[in-house]
């Protein structure tokens, strides 16, 4: 498969790398000093185009791979309460594909079932409250990141005693402390902490006067990522719409 690369930061390279292990040919690789060759023949050439940047810049992203006919596959973040609704539209009324998830790694799938799984359960023990933490590298822009919004939307769809996910407290690398740990009773509060080079670590608990119930994915590394992004790319090479990891881990 002819695959481009969108962003060639360490993820980036790390996709390419197990792109070619996989047999696929990387027939173009654009970063910031060359957004124009979105214009050129070898990216048209594309049958997925892999997309790792940042929030400012996928939408645009987008955009430019669908103008050259190129479905996307994306793990960028940050961008849904801006953009959700157009690329809805471009995927399931304009004919353009995207594959979009906020984490591709099959150990996320798999604790993304359990944790829906364990929701359905707690909805009838009301003692429990849930809360969330994230953990990730300090060069990650967004926070909540997108999977632990991803995992308490979840939660709130199979909990009635909870509405909404809310920001709580952000611990930056440099030890200062921002937002709060005061949340409503109906708001799943998610606190973020930015340390070193974490790949991620995700964990929810449930906490009752009599105990907790502790879930959490911790990846070692961001290989895992990456591969579940070639993966989804050989998914989306033969389909079409909007696409999310439900389509390609059936669990």
């Amino acid at each position: 498969m002819k695959l481009a690369l969108i962003g060639y930061g360490k993820m980036g390279r790390m996709i390419e790398q197990i792109a070619l292990s996989r047999g696929h040919e990387i027939v173009s690789i654009i970063d910031v000093d060359n957004p124009q060759d979105f214009e050129s023949e070898a990216f048209r050439s594309a049958e997925v185009a892999i997309e790792f940047t940042n929030p400012t810049a996928a939408y645009g992203n987008y955009l430019r791979a669908w103008a050259q006919g190129v479905k996307v596959v994306s793990g960028s973040t940050g961008w849904l309460d801006d953009h959700e609704g157009d690329v809805r539209r471009a995927c399931l009324e304009e004919g353009k594909t995207l594959f979009w998830a906020s984490n591709f790694s099959l150990g996320v799938a798999i604790f993304s079932a359990v944790n829906k799984f364990l929701a359905r359960i707690m909805n009838s023990y009301p003692d429990y409250d849930v809360s969330m933490t994230e953990t990730h590298h300090v060069h990650k822009l967004d926070a909540p990141s997108g999977t632990a919004i991803t995992l308490a939307e979840q939660i709130v769809a199979r909990l009635d005693r909870k509405t909404a996910w809310t920001k709580g407290e952000v611990h930056e690398a440099d030890g200062s402390i921002g937002g709060t740990k005061e949340n409503a009773p109906s708001a799943l509060r998610i606190d973020a902490v930015r340390r070193d080079e974490v790949p991620g670590i995700h964990t929810v608990v449930y906490d009752s006067p009599a105990d907790s119930i502790t879930l959490t994915h911790d990846a070692h590394s961001r290989s895992g990522f990456a591969l579940g992004a070639v993966l989804a790319a050989e998914f989306t090479a033969t389909r079409s719409g909007l696409l999310s990891t439900d389509d390609l881990f059936n669990f």
